[in-house]
């Protein structure tokens, strides 16, 4: 029989049969990060048990630590920076992989797992932290458990999981000037709904993910968790290959030739059938915002705010009325009349070279609005160097932006820093009340939308400018 991309994945992985739909799955990777890893590390160290694997475990610095230059262990986050040593120690005690803050690879989990190859094509991995999903473009099982889970697969390589049932989503058609992987995703959050995906694992698929990058391709399958899936993926290709190949973690040699055969197979069969099927017009998506609470309310830049009594579900027009109360917005008020006071380019969702290069084509020879605060975070240490390299550091600073060391900084607020009572355009993946600060309310976008707003002072497409 035909198999799925996920059915392939999950019968390489599966050690037994448990009934129903569960099953014992072997772990390649595993991730932590010092919010959760110190806490998952001295959890097995009090049960006096191991680490099986230590030389498959890895650990970064990334969501508390500060972002700001000449940055140390002190952070703003109450409790950080026992947080940061307590990880420090418990890692290294532990003997597995840390990226310290002053490591060449330090960066966010997702960011970096990728760039080194220490995830592959094939693979499965996991880690405290609900975007891990990002992986899959790689073509490999991945996905977020919390910080018990993560003390298990430590002692064990293996993990007790409920077969998620397989969708595919098909994007066909070719996408508008200035429409990027963000606005693919919003667009199918928005189209089929946050809950669309629950109990799903996605494949994307189709001729216009076939012609991402693979940096528009991890974004994509990091807000797959925004659809409520369980995880999302991607059939490894030529792009893939060429992104994986010589790579600090990657094979070389003839086993580099035996592992690219094997990762050939991985890709649904011709007449695999899927739970659930999903179709995206990709002509019709626009670049777009959301003026709501959740991305799923997401409107064409064009467009306006929505009547709450426009939505027929009834839970929905609940929602609309409470985002909109929160977000401070009026039915009919046109989305390019809003203004903004901070812009924010980061998060694992859009803070990888491609995002960066984006963002600073735009930005070349213009300067930000003086009322609006403009930051961009680095997704690792690594596409620092890189866009330092190319002078795209000082494009930033120059059109007003400041310019920061990597890591998960005001994508949420954890105590910390706080875009706190402001208006925010951000190119990160969650804008629930207060996910940036109290009070804070969070429009979602591209990285290019939020050069864009930040130059203008309202929300606003690249093409305002033109």
């Amino acid at each position: 029989m035909p198999d799925t991309l996920l059915e392939k994945l999950w019968n390489l992985h599966e050690v037994t049969d448990l009934g129903g739909r569960d099953s014992l799955v072997h772990i390649d990777r595993i991730f932590l990060h010092e919010r959760t890893g110190s806490i998952a590390l001295r959890g097995l160290e009090q049960a006096g048990c191991g680490i099986r694997a230590p030389r498959r475990v890895f650990c970064t610095m990334d969501h508390i630590v500060d972002t700001r230059p000449g940055r140390g262990d002190i952070t703003l986050v109450p409790g950080g920076r026992e947080f940061i040593e307590a990880t420090r120690h418990s890692a290294r005690k532990a003997g597995i992989h840390l990226f310290d803050i002053d490591d060449s690879r330090q960066g966010i989990v997702h960011v970096v797992a990728a760039e080194n190859g220490i995830v592959l094509p094939g693979m499965s991995a996991v880690c405290p932290d609900s975007h891990t999903c990002t992986l899959g473009a790689l073509g490999a099982l991945a996905w977020g458990i919390g910080s018990t889970e993560a003390e298990h697969a430590m002692a064990t390589s293996s993990l007790r999981v409920s077969r998620p049932r397989s969708m595919r989503v098909n994007f066909h058609g070719e996408t508008a000037p200035g429409v990027s992987a963000k606005d693919m995703i919003l667009h199918l959050i928005a189209k089929f709904g946050s809950r669309a995906g629950r109990g799903y694992a996605v494949e994307f698929a189709g001729p216009a993910i076939r012609a991402l990058s693979m940096d528009g391709r991890f974004t994509i399958c990091n807000m797959a968790v925004e659809m409520g899936a369980f995880t999302g993926m991607i059939a490894p290709d030529e792009s893939t290959f060429a992104y994986v190949r010589d790579l600090s973690f990657a094979p070389r040699g003839p086993l580099a030739q035996q592992a690219q055969a094997h990762w050939r197979e991985l890709r649904s069969d011709d007449g695999a059938e899927f739970d659930r099927e999903l179709e995206v017009d990709c002509a019709q998506i626009a670049p777009s915002v959301t003026w709501g609470a959740n991305p799923e309310q997401l409107a064409d830049i064009n467009g306006v705010v929505p009547e709450p009594e426009a939505f027929e579900d009834r839970q929905k027009s609940l929602a609309a009325r409470q985002a909109l109360a929160y977000m401070d917005l009026e039915p009919g008020t046109p989305l390019r009349s809003i203004r903004i006071d901070a812009a924010f380019i980061g998060s694992c969702t859009n803070n990888r070279i491609d995002d960066l290069r984006t963002a600073a084509n735009y930005l070349r020879n213009r300067k930000k609005a003086p009322w609006v605060q403009a930051m961009c975070v680095p997704g690792s240490s690594a596409v620092k160097r890189l866009a330092e390299a190319e002078g795209l550091d000082e494009i930033f600073r120059a059109a007003g932006f400041e310019w920061r060391e990597a890591g998960c900084s005001l994508c949420f607020h954890a105590g910390g820093e706080s875009f706190g009572g402001r208006r925010v355009i951000s190119s990160t993946n969650r804008n629930f009340q207060g996910r940036q600060g109290p009070g804070a309310r969070t429009h979602l976008g591209s990285p290019l939308t939020v050069a864009a707003s930040a130059c203008r002072g309202y929300i606003s497409a690249a093409e305002d400018s033109r």
